[in-house]
C-alpha cells in the first residue's frame, strides 16, 4: 500500500536538522515538496544555503526515514529557487529553537530576547557562531551566552 501525502510529510516531520537536531527538516522549512511520481517518492529540499556541508547528510537522513517506514523508490531532488529564507521556519521551529537555547532570527537583525531569561539587554559576541548560520551573543542580564539563528 502506498502511503499518502499527510503520513509523508509527518514522517518527515521526524527527521532532525543534523546541525540543530532539535527541530526537523520540516520546521525547518526545507523540505519544499513531497509528490509521487509513479512508483517514486520525489522530496525536494531546499538547502539553508549554496554550499551548506550538512545537505548531503539531511538527504540521506530523509531517504533512510522514508526507506525505514517501507518507501522503496525514493529521488531527493535540491530544488534551489526560489532561495531559502529563515521566514520559512515553522512557529513550532521557531519555539523548539527558543526552548533549546538558541534565539530565533527576528526581522530587526538580531535576537529580540535572551532564550535562557527573556531579557532584551543584549551583546553580539560574534557574527559566527557554532555553525555559518548562527552568530554568538550575549545576555547582560543573565550574563549567559547563546546561539542567535540569522536571518537571512
Amino acid at each position: 500500500m502506498t502511503p499518502d501525502l499527510p503520513t509523508i510529510w509527518s514522517w518527515l516531520d521526524e527527521v532532525p536538522d543534523p546541525e540543530i537536531p532539535v527541530i526537523s527538516v520540516v520546521d525547518l522549512g526545507i523540505v519544499r515538496d513531497v509528490a509521487w511520481q509513479g512508483d517514486t517518492l520525489e522530496v525536494a529540499v531546499t538547502p539553508t544555503y549554496s554550499g551548506c556541508p550538512a545537505t548531503s547528510v539531511i538527504a540521506m537522513d530523509i531517504e533512510t526515514a522514508l526507506h525505514d517506514r517501507g518507501v522503496r523508490n525514493v529521488k531527493i531532488r535540491t530544488q534551489i529557487a526560489p532561495p531559502w529564507t529563515t521566514d520559512w521556519l515553522s512557529d513550532k521551529g521557531r519555539a523548539k529553537l527558543a526552548a533549546y537555547g538558541i534565539a530565533p532570527p527576528s526581522p530587526a537583525g538580531g535576537p529580540e530576547a535572551c532564550p535562557h531569561c527573556g531579557s532584551a539587554l543584549l551583546t553580539r559576541v560574534s557574527q559566527f557562531g557554532s555553525t555559518p548560520c548562527k552568530a554568538h551573543w550575549r545576555c547582560d542580564a543573565c550574563l549567559e551566552p547563546f546561539d542567535y539563528f540569522k536571518c537571512i
